[in-house]
């Protein structure tokens, strides 16, 4: 990411994927923007790790933490993770589904962790439950180191005038 000169907004803990993500992109002199509820600070947290962050934003609920990530993101990746990951990612689908955004989304499928979530999808899809489905079109990559690649490409394979919430902002 910091050699992609991408920004890492994310959730904001230390601890876990989210939190190795995190050092690593600050090791590699990357920028990295953390956003967190202010109940979840001493649960997500551990030590001093928020002070490395370029920037952090404390929000009042999971609700505020949600859309500034959306609104401050240009592109949404789900690692491996569990029900908030999950929730998260879906959120974002139906958001595009929606013609919120025209933001990529990627699913690291690391290990196949998301194909029994992409079958889910591809199953709906199939049953016409998804509708605008060109709409809801996530990337899948299979190795982390794919990702970056992915997103750039998908960032300038799709142009997108400036608009609001639904822009690919330009550092893309």
């Amino acid at each position: 990411m910091a050699d992609g000169g991408l920004r890492l907004v994310y959730g904001g803990g230390n601890k876990g994927i989210m939190g190795a993500v995190a050092d690593g992109a600050i090791d590699a002199g990357g920028l990295v923007t953390g956003i967190i509820p202010r109940f979840l600070v001493n649960r997500e947290t551990a030590g001093d790790g928020l002070d490395r962050l370029d920037e952090l934003i404390k929000t009042e609920d999971m609700h505020q933490r949600k859309h500034t990530m959306f609104e401050r993101s240009d592109a949404f990746v789900a690692l491996p993770g569990g029900i908030g990951t999950v929730e998260e990612i879906v959120e974002i689908m139906t958001w595009a589904q929606l013609g919120r955004h025209r933001k990529p989304m990627v699913f690291a499928n690391v290990d196949n962790f998301w194909s029994p979530m992409l079958a889910m999808i591809d199953h709906m899809r199939a049953e016409g439950f998804i509708h605008t489905a060109h709409l809801v079109q996530p990337l899948v990559v299979d190795e982390a180191e794919d990702i970056v690649p992915a997103i750039l490409a998908a960032a300038s394979a799709t142009h997108v005038e400036p608009s609001g919430e639904a822009a690919i902002i330009e550092r893309l």
